[in-house]
């Protein structure tokens, strides 16, 4: 059995030293540089102010335009072309002229690039030398699931001395991303190798959610019969604990005792990251509280939201159904919003956010025994943030069951059973050390994060090393 063990974890060693060194590393990366994206703050700071007289549709009439049956969200954001109408489905999202409601996706490269320069500009950057790159499905930046409704996207570069480049979305010329080359460079050290990312293997989801879980599997089997070993050839000497090993064997063999808890959970926490509902659940509404949460609402009903006075500087306007009602959103600064309800006259039900009383009336629809909702503080095991700066998410406790509510624009941030608040613990605890004492003392965990994933690396490296003389020894022979 023991001869078995030793076996299996040397040339399980030798084949993922390598693998195990280029987590650690990039791990490191990773904490520092994520993956790109364009964050809640860069988009708005792009965003237009909404020239309103110029949408003369009401926003029933711009859902019938789209085409769009099961329709839950409509989007009035002004791009360099005019006002725009994006209106939202499960899981097809059209964009219409909010002067006629002729099709507005963006077919041609000329007006992609004027999309971006008008963006790019508002954020302050310098557009003279800006040119479309390309007009593509996937790029390395762009391979995620969420962008599938906006493909294929134009890739535009600025021409900043950042070396900043935007994607443009054909469908609803929004602009969906944005890197810098210090990102991409970064990222090539960072997510792209701790991910498994390159763009030919994750375009094909499935394929690569099954070779990295797979590889992650084999890896924790590895450490774990690595433990194994290493506590087995324990020596006491003296009442000292001491290695039988010599050399880089000592070193790997005492190493590895000292970061053997780390190793473990970080290994088995990282195989969790690809669990994708295999063993834990995902935090998704299953289909009949979808079916509650996503009802498409009476469009026409939100006719009396067409006739409320828009500010002049709002950015960007939503309607949205929630609990059976539509609510409109005038988005006039990053953090500063105004919410009313159909129905109901503007003075009597205008606000910044959804409140208590509307969460449970969602909810109490959702599940038996809510109770009435709380707000989220900062420091919560199980943190959620808003798609707003400041704005309150609610969590309705329905029994063992929780629904964590975005107060901003009705969005359903999570669905927590006992399964997913295991998960939580289990893969982004231990993987990230986000526990909320650490995450009050961000210095220390980044202190924690770099030492122990370096420790994890020279370990790496020791088992490069045998790994290394052991093949050479083999070949030789």
């Amino acid at each position: 059995m023991m001869d078995a063990i030793v076996l299996s974890h040397r040339w399980l060693g030798i084949a993922f030293c390598l693998l195990f060194a280029m987590w650690f590393a990039s791990g490191i990366v990773m904490h520092f540089v994520p993956f790109p994206s364009m964050t809640g703050a860069e988009r708005f700071a792009g965003l237009a102010p909404v020239e309103r007289g110029a949408a003369t549709m009401a926003v029933a009439d711009a859902v019938a335009a789209s085409g769009i049956t099961d329709a839950t969200r409509v989007r009035l954001i002004q791009r360099s072309d005019g006002p725009v109408y994006v209106v939202s489905g499960l899981s097809h999202v059209r964009a219409v002229h909010g002067s006629d409601g002729a099709d507005a996706s963006v077919e041609f490269p000329d007006v992609a690039l004027a999309i971006a320069q008008d963006h790019a500009r508002r954020r302050g950057l310098d557009t003279a030398n800006a040119t479309i790159v390309a007009r593509a499905d996937y790029d390395q930046w762009s391979v995620p699931n969420g962008f599938d409704r906006h493909r294929p996207l134009f890739r535009v570069a600025v021409g900043d001395a950042a070396g900043t480049e935007l994607y443009v979305s054909s469908r609803t010329g929004e602009i969906v991303l944005d890197t810098t080359r210090s990102e991409r460079g970064w990222n090539w050290v960072g997510s792209v190798l701790h991910w498994i990312y390159p763009t030919i293997l994750r375009s094909n989801w499935s394929l690569w959610d099954q070779v990295v879980s797979t590889l992650s599997l084999v890896a924790l089997i590895a450490a774990v019969l690595g433990a194994v070993l290493g506590v087995v050839r324990i020596r006491i000497r003296g009442g000292a604990i001491s290695s039988p090993y010599r050399g880089w064997h000592a070193l790997h063999h005492i190493i590895g005792l000292v970061s053997t808890v780390f190793v473990l959970t970080w290994i088995f926490s990282g195989w969790l990251s690809m669990d994708h509902g295999r063993l834990f659940s995902r935090g998704q509404l299953t289909s009949a509280e979808a079916a509650v949460t996503n009802a498409v609402p009476d469009w026409h009903a939100a006719s009396s939201l067409d006739l409320q006075p828009l500010s002049s500087s709002a950015r960007e306007i939503e309607w949205f159904a929630f609990n059976g009602s539509v609510f409109r959103r005038d988005r006039i600064g990053l953090s500063h919003q105004t919410l009313t309800k159909a129905g109901e006259p503007v003075r009597d039900r205008q606000m910044a956010f959804l409140d208590e009383q509307d969460v449970l009336s969602l909810t109490t629809r959702l599940a038996a025994g809510c109770g009435a909702a709380s707000v989220i503080t900062d420091n919560d095991d199980y943190p959620a943030q808003s798609s707003v700066p400041g704005a309150p998410v609610y969590r309705a406790r329905c029994g063992d069951l929780w629904f964590d509510i975005d107060g901003a624009d009705g969005s359903v941030l999570q669905r927590l059973d006992a399964s997913r608040r295991a998960y939580r613990w289990f893969y982004s605890a231990l993987h990230t050390l986000d526990f909320p004492v650490l995450m009050a003392h961000p210095r220390l965990r980044d202190v924690l994060i770099v030492g122990l994933c370096a420790l994890g690396l020279v370990f790496s490296v020791t088992g490069i090393v045998i790994g290394w003389r052991r093949l050479r020894v083999t070949f030789v022979r």
